[in-house]
């Protein structure tokens, strides 16, 4: 099994790690069941937020008995000192335990240092003097605020998407972590569902020795998907390359990663994924897309406000309402309303 020693944290973990994002979709049991199944396979790294719903509370139950055979990261988006520590004090109730492995703040619109005037970073600070937090972590989409990040010398890992639909910009933020010996955690490493070969993008990330991909679960069939690959990794061959450079050239421009920081949308249109659609349409069988349901979803867009809270808060800088039309005129084309 690969494995990834995380900068200067000094933690070794599995090139594998489990998104729990997803597993707010699914029981309790089912999650019990596939977080135990994870771990007894060797997954032992799990990154949850408190952003994500019931997915502490559901980590909780399934590893308080167990605490000592994993490595934990959650994240906090509060933007005082005093938020930071309920949501400090709200994880490890729900988490069920007396101490968080990586504790990230959850993609800040600024970089947390001391004296800033928030109180973030010294709340972060006494939080790990405590022994409530180990390692302090950041996690973000904006090229500006994970390069301050780095150059501060205050954070020890980063989480930043990275997949190999990365720009140049994006590869230049994984070379400064390994230089400043920062962890590297790879967040949407599928770019948020375009990429569906997955064992390309495992066989990519395998190219970067210092980056843990983060994988979105919520399915049995996908942690088995993963699992093989810690048994034998999909290496780089002329056929998986040439998969990811047509992926490139079909993904190339301005699409919508599924970030989801432009949302809620005061209209209910539902951003992230029909932002997505004409690129859905492309890559899986229609049959998924082209239903009674989605187009009811995508009916939303004509009560679309153009009030632009979404555009303003894209970390991609995408005109997204001018995108939500683009996708919609691509599903009128195939879906006869």
């Amino acid at each position: 099994m690969e494995t990834v020693i995380l900068g200067k944290t000094g933690i070794r973990v599995p090139k594998n790690g489990f998104g729990a994002l997803p597993i707010q979709r699914i029981s309790k049991e089912d999650t019990i069941y596939l977080l135990h199944k994870a771990l007894d396979h060797g997954m032992y790294y799990f990154d949850t937020a408190r952003f994500y719903t019931d997915s502490e509370e559901k980590l909780g139950a399934a590893f308080h008995d167990r605490r000592e055979r994993i490595i934990l990261s959650t994240k906090t988006g509060a933007t005082t000192a005093e938020a930071f520590w309920k949501d400090l004090e709200t994880s490890l109730g729900l988490l069920r335990t007396s101490y968080i492995d990586i504790y990230q703040f959850h993609n800040p619109a600024f970089c947390p240092k001391p004296g800033d005037g928030t109180g973030l970073y010294e709340a972060m600070l006494e939080a790990r003097k405590q022994g409530k937090v180990r390692h302090i972590g950041i996690t973000n989409h904006r090229l500006a605020v994970a390069e301050e990040a780095i150059t501060s010398g205050l954070y020890e890992t980063l989480q930043f998407p990275f997949s190999y639909l990365a720009s140049e910009n994006d590869l230049r933020i994984v070379r400064m972590c390994r230089e400043a010996d920062m962890g590297f955690i790879a967040m949407k490493a599928l770019a948020g569902g375009l990429i569906t070969d997955s064992a390309a993008a495992y066989a990519y990330m395998g190219q970067f020795t210092h980056v843990v991909p983060i994988w979105g679960i919520q399915r049995e069939s996908e942690l088995d998907e993963f699992l093989s690959y810690q048994e034998t990794p999909p290496e780089m061959t002329p056929e998986r390359q040439a998969r990811i450079e047509q992926d490139r050239k079909e993904l190339s421009g301005n699409f919508c990663r599924g970030c989801g920081y432009c949302e809620p949308c005061p209209a209910g249109i539902e951003i992230n994924n029909c932002n997505r659609m004409s690129l859905f349409l492309q890559r899986a069988p229609l049959s998924v897309y082209l239903t009674a349901e989605w187009a009811e979803k995508m009916k939303k867009i004509e009560g679309c406000l153009h009030c632009n809270q979404c555009a303003s808060k894209c970390p991609y800088g995408l005109n997204t309402p001018e995108l939500l039309q683009q996708n919609y005129e691509d599903f009128k084309k195939m879906w006869k309303y």
